[in-house]
């Protein structure tokens, strides 16, 4: 059966946008329900094929209205930082549960979700083991019938990204920037080859029940990204990378300010490599993109916004 329906959850974030632009471009009807419509008003509901709700998805029956009539449904939900109300638990382990017996519930045949490289019930943090607990849910799936198709994303770079665009800020603010785990290794991946390979696999029978690993063409050094980031942008920022003593001082002192740029569990999670031991997954028909193939492109855009922003600034003598 085609798909002509989606229910993305989590279909409000970075990753939820870029999806729902390939499948609108595509015709299908795409419902995506958020706790802050406003939150989406210039960019998805602008999108000609998606409906986008006011609704609470952690409520099992408002979660089960909103599945039910859909072909898929892709699980996007996720959170970096542990919390009272958005805590690991609640978004990682609690919330597949609750998708999968909707999804059997309403009859909805094939479940994408969305982990995290390096999830593992034995891994550093609370973020990597919360991850690998959700992966469990959705694994119980296959008893109610459901096809489902698991994707543990390397950390993701792109248009409107949180990760590179944030140290090009910091790079254009200050000339030296101290970083805990500088030395940690990513291969990150491209936002839209992500959605891409999701798009690819909702009707391709050779992904059900599989879990893929999805990186970049190459690996690199926190550091390394810092840098690069920080130079495109039109900064000339120079790395300190902290000891383990006082990256655990900073991200203490981090997690306590508005924002929470890092956590003391971030900083744990960076003690295993985010790197794939394999290549990216040939299922999916396409080799994934370079970083400096994209990234130049939009952090100079956030660089010229600064830049004008600055003029505007200087001529109104502020």
């Amino acid at each position: 059966m085609k798909t002509r329906t989606v229910c993305i959850l989590g279909g409000s974030g970075f990753v939820g946008r870029h999806l729902a632009e390939v499948l609108c471009a595509r015709g299908v009807d795409v419902r995506i329900p958020t706790r802050n419509r406003e939150r989406a008003k210039d960019t998805l509901i602008l999108l000609p094929t998606a409906e986008v709700l006011h609704a609470d998805i952690h409520d099992p029956g408002t979660l089960q209205r909103l599945v039910r009539g859909a072909d898929a449904v892709v699980n996007l939900v996720g959170v970096l930082h542990d919390g009272r109300t958005n805590g690991f638990d609640r978004n990682h382990v609690q919330l597949p549960a609750k998708i999968v017996a909707a999804c059997g519930d309403a009859g909805v045949t094939r479940l994408l979700h969305v982990s995290a490289l390096g999830a593992d019930e034995s891994g550093p943090s609370d973020y990597l083991r919360s991850k690998a607990r959700g992966e469990h849910a959705i694994a119980r799936a296959r008893d109610a019938g459901i096809a489902t198709t698991v994707f543990r994303p390397s950390v993701i770079f792109g248009r409107g990204d949180s990760f590179l665009s944030l140290f090009a800020r910091l790079g254009r603010l200050f000339p030296v920037l101290p970083i805990g785990g500088a030395d940690a290794r990513f291969q990150p991946v491209f936002v839209e080859d992500l959605a891409r390979a999701m798009d690819g696999s909702l009707d391709d029978p050779a992904t059900f029940g599989q879990s893929y690993d999805l990186c970049g063409p190459r690996v690199y050094t926190l550091r390394e990204l810092v840098t690069y980031a920080s130079r495109l942008s039109g900064g000339h920022a120079r790395v300190l990378g902290l000891p383990d003593g006082l990256a655990q001082l900073q991200a203490f002192v981090l997690e306590k300010l508005p924002g929470r740029l890092m956590s003391r569990d971030n900083l744990r999670s960076m003690r295993k490599d985010n790197v794939c031991g394999c290549d990216f997954p040939q299922v999916f028909g396409f080799a994934p993109t370079a970083l400096e193939a994209v990234a130049p492109a939009y952090l100079a855009t956030e660089q010229a916004r600064s830049n004008r922003f600055s003029g505007l600034r200087h001529t109104a003598s502020r």
